[in-house]
């Protein structure tokens, strides 16, 4: 599909969640290939929200200052959730689960790790394809804990979970572990309708080549999404 011609979706908007012990790589890496996507298409955005315009604490004390809150209603084309131990706390989320189904049908809803348990948690993932991460810590791997993807399988009984680093249902787009929202900030410049050799442009730029050419044949599509990148191209 490389070589198809696209419609490139103008202006894009990547919004990310930032929450209470959010993963920083999580949402860091997928806000990293932005920016510098940005260098070669400035009308491209990425911002943070959150449910208020606090300051918001993620893992290991690194504090990010949201550029949105809930009660804005930033436009945007994705909204991107990212893993991390908060995501326990989120998955009883009222606030959060309203604001989700308030964005319009159009806004891609995406995740990267454990952030896929919040649309599980949601229903949003029945019937659908999704992963999460697949290498546990030593609580997850010990008695006490479970394996991430294995628990997505339980708040999801009826999601087909997959081990793919990144997997494209359509509107729902799930990416693996922690490095895996390099992947997820790379799909979404396509989903936006740029061509491969512009993305691979961006990675080369970041000194991603090798990983980029790996990581870009591991991509699921369900036949929704199939449907969904053939609308942009």
């Amino acid at each position: 599909m490389d070589g198809m011609t696209q419609t490139l979706k103008a202006g894009f908007r990547l919004g990310i969640y930032v929450f209470k012990d959010a993963e920083i790589v999580d949402f860091a890496a997928p806000h990293g290939v932005f920016s510098v996507a940005r260098r070669y298409d400035p009308e491209l955005d990425v911002f943070l929200i959150a449910d208020s315009h606090r300051p918001v604490q993620a893992q290991a004390g690194f504090t990010v200052l949201p550029n949105y809150s809930f009660g804005d209603g930033p436009a945007m084309d994705a909204f991107l959730i990212p893993g991390g131990f908060g995501t326990r706390q989120e998955m009883h989320n009222t606030r959060l689960f309203s604001y989700i189904w308030s964005l319009p049908e159009a806004c891609l809803l995406t995740s990267v790790c454990t952030g896929s348990w919040i649309y599980a948690r949601m229903g949003l993932l029945d019937g659908l394809s999704a992963t999460n991460r697949k290498e546990p810590d030593r609580l997850e791997s010990s008695s006490l804990g479970m394996v991430p993807i294995d628990r997505l399988a339980r708040l999801a009984p009826q999601c087909r979970v997959s081990r793919a680093r990144v997997v494209d249902a359509g509107r729902l787009i799930t990416a693996g572990g922690i490095a895996a929202g390099m992947e997820m900030g790379f799909h979404l410049l396509r989903r936006a309708g740029y061509a491969e050799d512009w993305i691979a442009d961006v990675a080369r730029t970041m000194e991603y080549t090798a990983a980029y050419e790996l990581y870009r044949r591991d991509v699921e599509y369900t036949p929704s999404g199939l449907r969904s990148l053939e609308s942009v191209r």
